[in-house]
């Protein structure tokens, strides 16, 4: 193996970037198990979600309990995830956003991640932006009354009512939410969408996947980091980003993939080859 030169040591150590693993890699685990498998791959950080039969928050699991074990574990929580339906916002939905408000801040969640309507079901562009900056107006209290940040992540279906980050993004200015809001540049949903914006400062979070058949635009299609992501991270990262990589990948329960442990390793390798790419000659 050829030896790491101290330039490029020096530049692995200067990015230092942080890594974090979202439960959609491990849905077969209980969040206590969840904190130990990222522990154990030396990841500091992860994130939790609040679906059906995922974790600990659809499970009933308490805030101070779950607290309480990612402190055991010695892993912080990034995220909860997610709020559905963010940007159609009705009295259920403000009461739905103040509960899981609570339980992100309870458990020691540094953000509240918020997912657009994603069933073709929106109305024309106008009143669809609209709705999203009404939307935003009514978090921006909630989160910041329990010290939240709120993770917008566009998704790059055509059926989606937010594919884009630089719609999001006007929509943030447009509320004067910059100190609650955040970007989720997703390497996958970037990819869908065939988007080309970036914003470095406006990301709170990127999730890092790699997508195998980017015509057909189905989830299980979205797997570990691919050679696909480089040109997005280094991009991000020459922008200055500076916040967390979380890997989430669609991992069937039913069929988990034979070594997850070694297919993280793998991913991790090759984004910090990435990084090394960009250390000048």
């Amino acid at each position: 193996m050829t030896p790491v030169s101290w330039k490029e040591s020096q530049a692995m150590r200067q990015a230092s970037p942080r890594f974090a693993l979202d439960y959609l890699a491990t849905p077969g685990l209980d969040v206590r198990a969840l904190f130990a498998f990222a522990r154990d791959q030396g990841l500091t950080d992860v994130q939790i979600r609040s679906q059906p039969g995922s974790n600990a928050i659809a499970r009933g699991m308490p805030a101070a309990d779950v607290r309480s074990a990612a402190a055991d574990t010695g892993v912080g929580i990034i995220s909860v995830n997610a709020l559905q339906r963010f940007n159609e916002w009705t009295p259920a939905r403000r009461a739905e956003a103040s509960k899981l408000a609570d339980y992100a801040a309870a458990c020691g969640a540094k953000t509240l991640m918020l997912v657009p309507v994603n069933d073709g079901s929106w109305p024309a562009n106008v009143e669809r932006r609209g709705d999203l900056r009404v939307a935003l107006k009514a978090l921006k209290p909630i989160l910041q009354s329990r010290g939240l940040i709120g993770l917008i992540e566009p998704l790059g279906f055509r059926t989606c009512s937010l594919r884009s980050k630089n719609e999001a993004a006007k929509a943030i200015a447009a509320i004067d939410g910059q100190s609650v809001f955040r970007l989720v540049h997703d390497t996958f949903h970037h990819t869908l969408a065939g988007e080309t914006f970036f914003s470095s400062e406006l990301t709170g979070l990127v999730h890092i996947s790699s997508v195998n058949d980017p015509i057909h635009w189905i989830y299980p299609d979205r797997v570990l980091v691919g050679s696909d992501n480089g040109s997005q991270i280094r991009a991000l990262l020459d922008g200055g980003y500076g916040g967390p990589f979380s890997f989430a990948p669609f991992v069937d329960a039913a069929h988990p993939p034979d070594d997850l442990a070694g297919a993280l390793a793998a991913s991790i390798a090759l984004f910090r080859h990435g990084l090394l790419t960009r250390v000048p000659a």
